[in-house]
Order: C-alpha cells, then structure tokens, then sequence
C-alpha cells in the first residue's frame, strides 16, 4: 500500500520545487511555496502527498466546488514513477470527492504530454476539449472530464 496523507505547511517548499521542476518546467514558476502554503490552508482544497521512507515521492492538489472537483496540479518524482503512485493520489481524491457529494472531475494537461493524457484516459478521464495558450500564453492544454458517479442499476428484480 501507498501511504497518502494530507500535506502540512512544511511539505509545502518541496511541493512548489516538484510543481516547479516537473510540471511548470518552460514556464513561469506560479505553484511557488506560498501558493502551495495557501492551497494547504483553504478549506476547498485537499494538498495530499505520497511518501516513501518519510520523503515526500509525490503529490496531488484538487480545488472542490459545490459540484465539482478540478485537480489542480499531479506529480511523482522521477525516481518513483511507474509504481502506481499517481494511479493512486488520483483515485484517493476521487474517493474524497465521492465522499464530499462531489461527482464531476475536471484538469487540464499540456497538448504536448502525450503519457499524461495517456494515464489520466487510463483512468477514464475523457479530452472535452483543447483550450489555445492555456499555459501562459505559450502552451495550450487539454481538458479532460470524469464522471464519478456511482450508477446504480434500476431494472427491478
């Protein structure tokens, strides 16, 4: 099992250097340490980190509204990827959205992350659409979309 717990004010440096380092690379630096701090400290928002031997291996932070849930920002050091652990921080937020009533799940990806869109339609995330200059004007995203809902099945009997 991968341990997961929610983030403290002290995970937050590492997790604006991984945001910085795997996601941001080419960019501006926007998920800085207080960034990360005040996503910590919002009560809309779950900052949940994976760790290893006590160090922090990856991270995941999702935005909750009254009926959505946006993951802001999914990253798994280099050194720990291909163990399940992204699988993993995706579907313990999952399991927080369902439990907050929450059923829509939204991100965005760059065009050009190929995997990334791979391994979040292989979690059943679905491409909604492509939104130009996204990323700082330079870059555009991908919009994916799941539905978490639990259907149940209504035929009688």
């Amino acid at each position: 099992m991968i341990p997961i717990r929610l983030a403290t004010t002290k995970d937050a440096a590492e997790i604006a250097t991984m945001s910085r380092d795997f996601i941001e690379s080419g960019l501006g630096w926007s998920w800085n340490t207080l960034r990360v701090v005040r996503a910590v400290w919002d009560p809309d928002t779950v900052v949940a980190v994976s760790t290893c031997k006590k160090t922090i291996s990856g991270f995941a932070i999702m935005i909750f509204r009254e009926h959505t849930a946006h993951l802001n920002l999914l990253a798994v050091k280099p050194k720990h990827r291909r163990q399940g652990i992204g699988k993993y921080l995706v579907k313990w937020l999952e399991e927080s959205a369902k439990t907050a009533g929450t059923f829509q799940l939204s991100l965005e990806v760059r065009e050009s992350n190929i995997a990334a869109q791979a391994f979040y339609e292989s979690l059943g995330y679905k491409q909604t659409r492509k939104i130009s200059g996204y990323y700082q004007q330079t870059e555009s995203a991908v919009r994916m979309t799941r539905n978490i809902s639990v259907l149940k099945n209504s035929t009688p009997g």
